[in-house]
């Protein structure tokens, strides 16, 4: 199947010939549908805190958190074009000739960007660029004169917003400065990523044409915000891994080439980055989107829910670090074990049917079931977004339950019962989750190990006209931890404003 040029062009990746043919293999039989069992509610699966319980775990976090290693990693890598869509169009339909007055009879939306536009954070630059071509941003707008407007500040000779990451973008303004998502990511770690020596720690994966714009980016406000803070903040950077690309085949599921012969490949999806994070040796992981963040003032509820959900981590690896060491230890009596499988049972949300209920037989599968990474997910209550949200979900081999993040793709809306329980969902997810990485003994888990290989997913795409198939990796926060410790949290709505749509920067809540 694979030319001698094909396996130099796949060595050249890092990827191997077997696992070239697994893909091709996907392609062929298809990945299968999760089976959903019922959604995820406050009373089945999603925990409720708040009152005393809330403020326990906050200071249990801020008590305890200096001691461990702790690291913000932020999902970066997103290009901000589908922010700007309904600008494409509006532009597209002044290029042909249709006046502004038309365009904003058929659009509300339009009125309302062009009659607040010098609300955005990046009206100054994009006035100043605009003023240094000789013309007048102010009197444009007036006027209506709105092409030389848009032009500039989505085209790379102007401001080249419709280019750049999400994470360069300025979203908010403040009285003295105006910020990046990547500046409010710097804001919230100095909150709850900080350790005892005054370091904070953040990992932003970007893509290998941003980096330099990111490097660059951090290099100017760095000690800007080390002077604010008085900490020291460490900043890193990675890229997707091209061993994580993945094939593209026709649609009779042979490999599809470009006009050269040589073999196309894909992005694998949010679903590559579990390599990334898998480099990650902190004990203690705070993953949050890029453009899911809000100015200084509804950042409160934001600090308080991190620091919560931190707080039942560490509690919770503590209790599992603790049963862990006394089966090693071979000090974990009957009693012992007995209280233990209780609490996997009613508080890890491990199916009683994994733990055999005799000591003898239930060690070495406690251990095996315990063993693992440890998420804790924020949930925010379904207002329509469009997305996954926590499900109880079936194994069809033995019929265990356990809890996860699916998304409609992986679902069968073909079936009339499962695409019920979809819409039944009650919570949606934000991706606001704390992880714990490391095992009992303080290493590192090969989070490689706990990716659940079937829960990839096929879409069609197409390139220079001709149709293809693509393949994506298990997405992170789905299959990629579909093998993890995994409990579900209620989270307040308010720590949820994701930038989907530049209009979403005109919502109270990035004013």
């Amino acid at each position: 199947m694979f030319t001698q040029e094909d396996l130099l062009q796949l060595n050249k990746k890092g990827i191997s010939e077997e696992t070239a043919l697994e893909q091709i293999r996907n392609f062929e039989e298809g990945f299968p549908f999760i089976q959903l069992a019922a959604p995820a509610t406050i009373s089945s699966g999603i925990l409720k805190i708040e009152g005393k319980e809330l403020k326990g775990y906050i200071n249990y976090f801020e008590e305890g958190a200096g001691k461990l290693g702790i690291l913000k990693f932020v999902p970066a890598s997103g290009a901000a074009t589908r922010m700007f869509k309904d600008l494409f169009s509006w532009r597209e339909k002044l290029q042909q000739g249709i006046s502004a007055q038309v365009v904003m009879q058929e659009d509300k939306t339009a009125v309302q960007f062009f009659q607040q536009i010098k609300l955005f954070a990046f009206w100054e630059d994009l006035s100043a660029l605009i003023n240094d071509m000789g013309m007048n941003a102010d009197e444009l707008v007036e006027k209506g004169d709105y092409l030389p407007l848009l032009n500039t500040l989505l085209d790379d000779d102007g401001l080249g917003y419709a280019m750049l990451p999400k994470g360069l973008l300025k979203f908010h303004r403040y009285e003295d400065s105006i910020r990046t998502p990547v500046e409010e990511h710097l804001v919230e770690g100095a909150q709850y990523a900080c350790d005892n020596e005054g370091t904070v720690k953040l990992h932003f994966t970007v893509s290998s044409e941003h980096r330099g714009r990111f490097v660059n980016h951090v290099g100017d406000i760095l000690k800007v915000y080390e002077g604010n803070f008085g900490y020291r903040f460490e900043i890193k950077f990675s890229v997707q891994k091209p061993s994580t690309d993945t094939l593209a085949v026709d649609l009779e599921n042979k490999p599809f080439r470009e006009a050269d012969n040589s073999l196309l490949f894909r992005p694998g999806g949010h679903g590559a980055l579990i390599q990334n994070l898998n480099e990650i040796k902190e004990d203690v992981v705070f993953i949050k989107n890029i453009d899911n963040v809000v100015p200084d003032s509804l950042k409160d509820q934001t600090y308080q829910y991190k620091k919560a959900l931190g707080g039942m981590l560490i509690q919770l690896l503590e209790k599992i670090h603790g049963a862990l060491k006394a089966i090693d230890d071979g000090t974990m009596s009957l009693v012992e074990y007995a209280e233990m499988r209780s609490f996997a049972i009613e508080k890890l949300f491990i199916d009683p049917k994994l733990l055999p209920e005799g000591r003898a037989e239930g060690i070495p599968v406690m251990k095996d079931l315990l063993n693992r990474p440890v998420r804790i997910c924020g949930m925010v209550k379904n207002v329509g977004e469009p997305g996954g949200g926590p499900f109880w979900v079936e194994n069809p081999n033995d019929k265990t339950r356990s809890l996860q993040i699916v998304e409609s793709s992986q679902v069968n809306q073909a079936d009339p019962h499962q695409k019920e329980i979809f819409e039944k969902a009650t919570h949606f997810n934000p991706v606001d989750l704390v992880c714990g990485l490391k095992d009992y003994r303080g290493e590192a888990f090969d989070l490689l190990k706990y990716v659940e290989p079937s829960t990839g997913f096929i879409s069609q795409k197409s390139k220079d006209g001709r149709e293809l198939k693509a393949q994506e990796l298990p997405g992170l926060w789905n299959g990629a931890m579909a093998n993890w410790i995994t409990l579900f949290v209620e989270v307040p709505l308010a720590t949820f404003n994701p930038v989907k749509t530049i209009m979403d920067l005109l919502r109270k809540e990035h004013m």
